[in-house]
């Protein structure tokens, strides 16, 4: 099909993507998929008889507009936003499970004086935060599954909740872990020079960047 018979169908997709909100991959697949539908129904027009201009008229105009598409779309990519989100989420708490206690251990200071309660008491909270955000994610994954296989109006306004959930969470773990390493620093002078503790902040810095570009598209893909 010559390059000019395309426009019609390029410019109704160009529209119905600017409407669109959420992972770039799988938007970019459902773009790529709805251009391939609609180009399969020029060239059918066309065999039947059509000429180029009525063929991609008459398959735009069947294909629907921007407007009654673009809510099918965003459900679609809402999903997917979730689905990312949770399974960062679900890393960062297993791993933030695991590796905790290796940034303290064998310090110099950690057979020193016990740190002071409220110290004691936001490490503490940390654990409970991925905890529960841990809980969220498996939520959150589970609804995704639920939600794909019967998109009740129920199963969508859950997985809304949980995601905002999903994304509180993050926010407050970083705000937690930002004040318990700064704290940390300021106890034991020592925590600046101390491998692990260097590793595990810049690690973390990462997973949170990773985890807030992920609440970021799905907060995009629900609005």
């Amino acid at each position: 099909m010559p390059v000019g018979d395309d426009v019609l169908v390029e410019e109704h997709l160009r529209q119905l993507a600017d409407r669109l909100r959420g992972p770039r991959r799988l938007r970019a697949d459902l773009m790529t998929e709805a251009r391939h539908g609609l180009l399969d129904a020029v060239e059918a027009y066309r065999d039947s008889g059509l000429p180029a201009r009525e063929a991609s008229r008459q398959a735009v105009a069947e294909f629907g507009t921007p407007e009654q598409l673009a809510p099918a779309y965003q459900a679609e990519l809402a999903v997917a936003a979730l689905r990312g989100l949770a399974l960062r989420i679900l890393a960062f708490a297993a791993a933030a499970s695991l590796a905790g206690d290796l940034t303290w251990r064998g310090s110099s200071w950690s057979e020193g004086p016990r740190p002071p309660a409220g110290y004691l008491l936001l490490s503490q909270s940390v654990e409970w935060i991925w905890a529960a955000a841990f809980l969220l994610g498996v939520a959150g994954l589970v609804l995704v599954g639920a939600t794909a296989r019967s998109p009740r109006p129920g199963l969508t306004t859950s997985a809304r909740a949980v995601g905002t959930m999903l994304t509180g969470a993050a926010v407050l773990g970083a705000l937690t872990g930002a004040a318990l390493f700064t704290w940390s620093i300021l106890l034991w002078d020592a925590a600046l020079t101390w491998p692990p503790m260097i590793i595990g902040m810049l690690a973390a810095g990462a997973a949170h960047f990773s985890l807030g570009r992920a609440a970021r598209t799905w907060l995009l893909a629900t609005r």
